[in-house]
């Protein structure tokens, strides 16, 4: 399944990474860099159920990001593909913990990669803008209004933002922590940059060249959210539908995109069938 379109690499990312080798702090860059590409495409797996696909990873100096446009998407769907990059982030964490539990002598080899996935997992749940924590609190505010969910998000992200540069100011009195300042600076930012989600669409295009059918059996009481699973970029999908084991219709890509466009996730397969469908030859 083709998750990401384009994987990009910033010319900080590679002048850190090169920093990080001289000054003996390399294996904790890795750490960081593949506990964020992990975070990120769990977002996309995610967002792939839902008939989006992921247009780009970007590997930035503070990781690996991508700006989601998930826009049309159900609240809960949305809350769902928020979720699964800290989860991701925090499985990998237990993961971690179950082996120093099982054998105990890979703890000093695995400690900092479990350091890094625990604090991957609290820091996105930060209730700031655009962490995943904020993205959630902005969509759990929507019941007050657009416009009032964005001003309070944006508040309380403040608030989270000046807690953190305190935290900054008081190491600055013994050692100064600079990666808290530059993590105020990105979230006032408000803009990690990176690539987007961008939904499922069926295009002629592929047809200029000519691409491979995939035919799938399923039941006709399925609902398209559960279909989604189905689709393949490289591929055209036909969906042949079933009832109590007896073949009743053909649903095509692109009948099955237009109503995904539509927001119809939890409709039944056997309801988004055009008229005219027939039996395939051998069914």
């Amino acid at each position: 399944m083709e998750l990401t379109k384009k994987l990009r690499v910033h010319p900080l990312f590679l002048a850190v990474g090169a920093l990080s080798a001289l000054t003996g702090g390399l294996l904790l860059f890795l750490s960081a860099v593949f506990a964020a590409l992990e975070h990120e495409l769990a977002h996309a797996l995610a967002a792939r159920r839902y008939g989006y696909t992921l247009d780009r990873v970007v590997l930035m100096p503070y990781g690996a990001v991508i700006a989601g446009d998930i826009a049309g998407m159900g609240r809960r769907a949305e809350v769902t593909v928020l979720l699964a990059g800290p989860l991701a982030n925090l499985a990998t964490g237990l993961f971690f913990l179950a082996l120093w539990w099982l054998y105990p002598e890979t703890y000093p080899y695995t400690e900092l990669a479990a350091s890094v996935s625990f604090s991957l997992f609290f820091v996105n749940l930060l209730p700031a803008y655009p962490l995943d924590g904020g993205r959630i609190l902005r969509l759990a505010l929507l019941r007050f209004g657009e416009k009032r969910a964005r001003i309070a998000g944006m508040v309380v992200g403040a608030l989270v933002i000046l807690l953190l540069l305190g935290y900054f100011i008081r190491s600055c009195f013994a050692a100064p922590n600079w990666s808290a300042l530059v993590f105020c600076l990105l979230l006032a930012a408000g803009n990690f940059g990176g690539g987007t989600y961008g939904r499922v669409v069926f295009s002629e295009k592929r047809l200029l060249h000519g691409v491979e059918e995939r035919r799938v059996a399923v039941d006709g009481g399925m609902t398209a959210g559960e279909a989604v699973r189905f689709l393949r970029e490289d591929k055209y999908l036909t969906l042949l539908l079933f009832e109590n084991g007896e073949f009743f219709a053909e649903l095509p890509e692109e009948e099955f995109l237009r109503a995904l466009a539509d927001g119809a996730y939890g409709a039944p397969l056997g309801t988004l069938v055009p008229g005219g469908t027939s039996a395939p030859e051998g069914a």
